[in-house]
């Protein structure tokens, strides 16, 4: 009996193994393709698709890497969703570029981003905690920062995108960490989603360090 239990064990951890080196494989895919993405809208000046219109596209294509998240054709689908989203990101980019000390802004809010994600895996790769207890705060705080992202937009009120940013800095941080640790605790079997729920929260770790920052850069 012990020696059964010893090899379900090493079976499981070859299946963590696999899945982290998938979803790590994919992940670095998805963000290359979406800095080039990324740098296309900004070297070719295309405008922002505007708040509804990135909703819809990130919705629509997030429905159809879910409904094809176990063939290979999700993998096309992700690229897809990912690389529209680098494309969303490019003008703002952009925006930010243009102030004065803009390269500066960018690069420390990607350098900052950079730190989080590699901490907060770290964290799940190696702490021996369960970090499950975070599914229903997590959910609840997207939730209501989406609503607040809708009040804000629709009536306009920089002070509340500002506090969004801010509270999604933190929710995305925790999502960095449940995220990983599930795939470690062999929660997450498909690396599919998991690539998809990581780059989203890199993304939008990066989106709203970029606007604190060039928040207080244009406060300086």
């Amino acid at each position: 009996m012990p020696s059964d239990t010893r090899q379900t064990d090493r079976v499981l951890d070859n299946q963590t193994r696999r899945v982290l080196g998938n979803t790590y494989f994919l992940l670095s895919l998805c963000l290359g393709f979406s800095a080039l993405t990324a740098t296309v809208a900004i070297v070719m000046q295309w405008p922002h698709p505007g708040f509804l219109m990135t909703l819809a596209g990130y919705f629509g294509l997030l429905f159809l890497v879910n409904r094809n998240r176990n063939n290979r054709l999700g993998i096309i689908f992700v690229l897809a969703l990912t690389g529209f989203m680098g494309y969303t990101l490019g003008p703002i980019i952009g925006y930010y570029l243009r102030m004065p000390h803009g390269s500066e802004i960018v690069l420390t809010a990607l350098g900052g981003t950079s730190l989080i994600f590699i901490v907060m895996s770290g964290i799940a790769l190696f702490s021996h905690r369960d970090f499950s207890f975070m599914s229903s705060f997590l959910t609840t705080g997207m939730l209501v920062a989406l609503f607040a992202s809708l009040i804000a937009f629709f009536f306009e009120v920089p002070a509340l995108f500002l506090a969004i940013s801010a509270v999604f800095v933190l929710l995305m941080s925790g999502l960095i960490l449940y995220e990983t640790n599930r795939i470690v605790r062999n929660g997450e079997t498909n690396y599919i989603m998991a690539t998809v729920t990581l780059f989203v929260a890199f993304f939008n770790l990066f989106s709203s360090l970029l606007h604190l920052l060039g928040f207080a850069g244009r406060s300086d």
